[in-house]
């Protein structure tokens, strides 16, 4: 299927890569079908992704795997929430978090409190808000990136 995109123009996306939002995003409710592009198909989801909108080419979210900037990041998630998602095994559920990127990069975040959970074996995705008090909505990406350095080089 041929998608047109924000930031990549027209795409070839296979069907089998589109991710249902029955529920949409928060939001963004009247969209419900998205795809996850890389910026680079040698090296999928490096870093920065993008869950773009099949029905919408305008609308594409920044995403990254939330493991990458908050280490031991564990949502808790009620399981009536996750029934959404259909029959899973857990190996099956992959965790993104929604960033905002603006002009400055030192004000970059993540939401930790509100991640979207995919179905990698059904492709239904659904966007949640976790359990956990301390994940925020507005986490500093930069901030977490130089405790880490300063962590990894020992002050």
């Amino acid at each position: 299927m041929k998608i047109n995109t924000k930031f990549f123009g027209e795409i070839e996306v296979d069907d089998e890569k589109i991710i249902t939002f029955e529920a949409g995003i928060m939001g963004f409710e009247a969209l419900k079908d998205y795809a996850i592009i890389y910026n680079s198909e040698t090296d999928p989801g490096k870093d920065i992704m993008w869950l773009q909108s099949v029905e919408d080419a305008t609308i594409a979210f920044p995403v990254i795997d939330p493991l990458k900037v908050c280490a031991g990041y564990d949502p808790i998630v009620d399981e009536n929430t996750l029934s959404g998602l259909g029959e899973y095994e857990a190996d099956e559920l992959y965790v993104v978090t929604l960033m905002t990127v603006p002009q400055d990069c030192t004000k970059v975040t993540v939401n930790l409190k509100a991640p979207v959970i995919i179905n990698t074996a059904s492709k239904k995705g659904i966007q949640v808000i976790v359990e956990n008090q301390e994940y925020e909505v507005r986490y500093n990406v930069y901030e977490a990136v130089q405790k880490l350095k300063n962590k990894a080089g020992g002050q």
